[in-house]
């Protein structure tokens, strides 16, 4: 593992993770969570997990991002004011 590839995956992964939770749109927090799941796929490719890792990005930022938007589209966008 080369350490400061490690850290800057890592560092990316808290900032895109506290930023997904303090967004206020939820298109925005719902591609946050999808680049989240690709970094923490790559996170797991540097620690020679790569079945983890094809997991990650198959479900993580491929299903649950496109579930994510299918839900997102169905409902009423409002805020109380």
């Amino acid at each position: 593992m080369i350490p400061s590839i490690d850290l800057v995956l890592l560092s990316l992964v808290v900032v895109l993770a506290i930023v997904a939770i303090t967004v206020r749109d939820l298109l925005s927090a719902i591609m946050l969570l999808s680049a989240y799941s690709f970094l923490m796929a790559m996170v797991w490719v540097e620690m020679h997990s790569v079945d983890v890792a094809f997991t990650e990005a198959a479900v993580g930022a491929g299903a649950s991002t496109a579930f994510l938007i299918a839900a997102l589209s169905r409902t009423v966008r409002w805020e109380k004011k």
